[in-house]
């Protein structure tokens, strides 16, 4: 691994990521929900801040930036493609794009649907991926600005990285969207087990973020909408995959 990674809960449900190149010791920290927790995890770590990546332009993403550009003068990056609705950008970035922090390389997926011009940050060498409102544990970002083809296929992008890829996403829903998973596709042993062990962290105040991609490939009904069993669970066999996402992510909504 090439990142020390750090979760850091903010506001009711986000969460933050400090991510530092052992190589180097920069530091990055992927979005910005507020800045007292994450300039107090800073403090207690003794680090620097050197670059803050913005995955999208929603205010509990975005609204502990001030603070912490007065304070660090970091880098600030995010998505070129919603410059103008994001906090004012040093290095505006495309799918497809690469960017340094320190020694280790991160690559721009445009994964666009909870809002046009969400993008995610992937670390191959690392193993880690930031999605924040995309790919959620057991779950996806409702659709705001999207469509369902939108979103089927930047889920698709995720789904096809690396299995023990390590999932960092942006809020700690996944009490709430394991129950709905049950609820669509309630023989999936996995799942069962899965809904188990969340529940029993919950109780104990402990994060369910991160999870493996490999995790979300068996259990997250938004990943398994091509499925052919998956499809047969939800009634909908006949159905392509993009229609059977959208099936559920409107059953999602109104859950």
């Amino acid at each position: 691994m090439t990142l020390e990674i750090i979760t850091i809960p903010c506001l009711a449900d986000n969460y933050a990521f400090l991510l530092r190149d052992k190589a180097t010791g920069k530091v990055a920290l992927v979005d910005a929900p507020e800045s007292y927790p994450i300039e107090a995890a800073l403090k207690e770590k003794g680090w620097g801040l050197d670059m803050v990546l913005l995955t999208h332009h929603h205010y509990d993403h975005v609204d502990g930036l001030p603070e912490l550009v007065a304070e660090y003068h970091p880098v600030v990056v995010g998505a070129k493609a919603d410059a103008c609705r994001l906090p004012s950008l040093d290095l505006a970035l495309n799918e497809g794009d690469t960017f340094m922090l320190g020694e280790t390389k991160g690559h721009v997926i445009d994964v666009s649907g909870h809002t046009i011009g969400h993008i995610a940050f992937n670390f191959p060498s690392a193993h880690a991926v930031f999605t924040a409102d995309s790919l959620m544990a057991l779950g996806c970002g409702r659709l705001f600005e999207g469509t369902p083809e939108m979103m089927w296929g930047s889920l698709s992008k995720l789904a096809a990285l690396p299995p023990d890829t390590v999932v960092y996403s942006g809020h700690e829903y996944t009490a709430s969207n394991a129950k709905f998973a049950l609820s669509v596709e309630p023989e999936n042993a996995a799942l069962q087990s899965r809904a188990q062990n969340i529940a029993s962290k919950r109780a104990q105040g402990v994060a369910t973020i991160p999870s493996t991609l490999s995790e979300e490939l068996a259990t997250n009904p938004f990943l398994r909408a091509a499925l052919p069993e998956f499809k047969s669970a939800v009634g909908m066999s006949d159905s392509s995959d993009v229609d059977v996402f959208a099936a559920i992510r409107k059953r999602k909504d109104n859950f």
